[in-house]
């Protein structure tokens, strides 16, 4: 049986504005934007370096929709920026589709 690499679940590539916060302090550390989305994760695009494994909520600015998640990895693009992936703790996520929008092509 060939063993499997890559991910498990689909990532779909959406654009979607959040802000992200540490859980013990709740005051917004950033506002981002996702790259792609899946109900496991996502990719986030910041502007600054976030600690790996660090737990942080992640909160829609349309709407209410919230999840926490753990850094998974963080690294530096060339335009400076920052690429994070991100795991949710729980359930998974499913960003309703009038947040998403439509796909990045």
């Amino acid at each position: 049986m060939p063993v499997r690499s890559g991910r498990l679940e689909k990532r779909t590539q959406r654009a979607i504005t959040v802000e992200i916060s540490t859980l013990q302090h709740p005051p917004v550390i950033e506002r981002a934007s996702t790259e792609n989305v899946s109900p496991l994760g996502l990719r986030l695009l910041t502007q600054r370096p976030l600690e790996q494994d660090a737990r942080l909520m992640i909160r829609s600015l349309q709407g209410e929709h919230r999840a926490v998640a753990r850094v998974v990895y963080c690294q530096r693009l060339a335009d400076g920026r920052f690429g994070v992936g991100m795991q949710f703790l729980g359930a998974n996520v499913n960003w309703p589709k009038e947040l998403t929008g439509a796909a990045n092509r």
